[in-house]
């Protein structure tokens, strides 16, 4: 296994040198390749949804890198506000004609999806604190893998979301990372290194807000750096140069880009 690079102990070290030295665990899942997923399933809370959704817009990169494939890209969210693994009946959303049973395509006519196999991949978040709370941390680990067992008994392969840390608490960064990489360890599951995304983001220009007022949730430059970020992971391509922008200024788009690809190869240690 590789050693923790440079870059990553960078990143973490703006979390503080304490917390950086625990969380130097290395991802064994660094790639979905050959297979990459189209079709995933995103089962979180509302770090998901904010912002219309992040899953839309990973979904738009993804058309958007892929345009004469287009119509086989979909991303659904199944959120519920705050809610961690445990609140989440994932084996129910696998049940036939369930979530994503349908969809409507550009001319608004009903598309229905193969019963046999619903969604690739289910992309999954705990609760913005769960992995790492005193009380919960258990919990998390108990669920990340009954969860996983789950949607690989459906025939789809299962992914863990790293958060991020709360903007005046940058200490989460490394426990979020160090927490999420072990149970992708333990589970055989790639792990998205959002909450790196942003830490790397907040380094290089800390001026860009990516966090509401209460600190904690995204807004649109934060929801799109973790799309971007996610891309990155579930394609194995660069965001840069994706002609999707989310609405942001190019200079802006192109910065979170960079941002996401250079923290995706950084930690899957590329």
């Amino acid at each position: 296994m590789r050693g923790i690079t440079k870059g990553l102990l960078f990143v973490l070290a703006l979390a503080g040198a304490a917390s950086a030295a625990h969380a130097q665990t290395r991802p064994a899942v660094t790639s979905l390749g050959p297979n990459y997923p189209k079709t995933e399933m995103f089962i979180g809370n509302s770090f998901f949804y904010y912002n219309n959704g992040m899953p839309g817009q990973v979904s738009l990169l993804e058309k958007a890198a892929d345009p004469e494939h287009k119509n086989e890209y979909r991303a659904t969210m199944v959120t519920i506000g705050g809610s961690g693994f445990d609140w989440h009946d994932v084996e129910s959303y696998f049940r036939p004609n369930a979530v994503g049973s349908y969809e409507f395509d550009d001319h608004n006519n009903v598309v229905f999806t193969k019963r046999d196999k619903i969604y690739d991949a289910a992309v999954m978040m705990d609760c913005s604190q769960c992995p790492i709370h005193p009380q919960l941390k258990s919990v998390f680990t108990e669920y990340a893998k009954k969860d996983a067992d789950i949607v690989r008994s459906h025939g789809a392969t299962p992914i863990f979301f790293m958060s991020w840390a709360y903007a005046d608490k940058p200490e989460m960064t490394a426990q979020l990372a160090e927490a999420y990489t072990t149970a992708g360890n333990a589970n055989n599951a790639l792990v998205i290194p959002a909450g790196l995304a942003f830490a790397r983001a907040r380094q290089k220009q800390p001026e860009l807000n990516l966090y509401q007022p209460d600190k904690r949730h995204p807004t649109l430059p934060g929801t799109y750096l973790a799309a971007c970020t996610t891309f990155a992971a579930l394609t194995g391509r660069s965001p840069v140069g994706n002609s999707y922008h989310a609405g942001l200024d190019e200079p802006m788009a192109k910065f979170l880009q960079e941002t996401a690809w250079e923290t995706v190869q950084d930690y899957y240690g590329k």
